[in-house]
């Protein structure tokens, strides 16, 4: 055995065993829904600043919930198909650190925006019928080839309207090589959230619908049991 193998066997094995999946709680519209989150250990909070969207929330609204965010949350801004000028109303009104570009956004868009902002994006994408593995790491290879303030892809669902369906879409077309730069998306409760993070093994999930009683109203316990979830899986993924 070569001198320093067993010790670079040692640092592989801890950082597999320490590996905790990134867990963020999308579509918050209340200061109660926010408290509960980062009391349960989400690790991001998103807000959604697409109008249509029955999680709306407006640049003020979210200026003031964003004044309880602790320490190392991730305030995550969602757009949809929304302007340079918009989005940086929003980020002047409300310090979000992230963007969430889940529109029909190009890669110059997106890129541009960030810029202009300068604020990291995440991108996402909604998985049809006809998405292939291919097509997932040629899109990932665009974002991360055209700006380093791309932070890495959202996979979701390709339903009718821009996310929030509560609908899954085939984890399988995810390629192993990609998973782990993921955040997964799309139909996550706490009864399929074990099974998620088991089979896909992404960076992080995130849930909207299936933490709510109501569009746009969290449940405690519900964001509770999901997080507990996927603490199952990375428990198990560690042993």
């Amino acid at each position: 055995m070569q001198a320093g193998t067993e010790p670079a066997r040692s640092t592989i094995r801890i950082r597999t065993m320490n590996f905790r999946t990134r867990i963020k709680i999308c579509g918050l519209t209340r200061p109660e829904d926010l408290e509960a989150a980062v009391a349960a250990g989400a690790d991001a909070i998103g807000l959604v600043f697409y109008p249509r969207s029955p999680r709306f929330i407006a640049p003020e609204q979210a200026a003031t919930l964003l004044a309880g965010v602790p320490p190392f949350v991730t305030a995550v801004g969602l757009f949809v198909n929304a302007t340079p000028d918009e989005v940086e109303a929003v980020v002047r009104a409300a310090p979000v650190s992230l963007l969430q570009f889940h529109g029909d956004e190009s890669v110059e868009d997106c890129v541009a925006i960030a810029q202009r902002v300068n604020r990291p994006f995440l991108r996402a994408v909604r998985i049809g019928a006809d998405m292939t593995a291919a097509d997932l790491l040629k899109c990932e290879q665009q974002y991360r080839a055209a700006s380093t303030l791309f932070s890495g892809l959202l996979l979701d669902a390709l339903v009718d309207g821009y996310g929030g369906g509560g609908k899954v879409f085939d984890w399988s077309l995810i390629p192993k090589e990609l998973a782990p730069r993921v955040v997964l998306s799309g139909g996550l409760s706490a009864q399929n959230a074990t099974e998620a993070v088991l089979q896909v093994r992404p960076r992080a999930v995130d849930v909207s619908s299936g933490v709510e009683q109501a569009k746009g109203i969290k449940d405690p316990a519900r964001i509770r049991a999901f997080i507990a979830a996927v603490r199952e899986a990375d428990a198990t993924t560690s042993e």
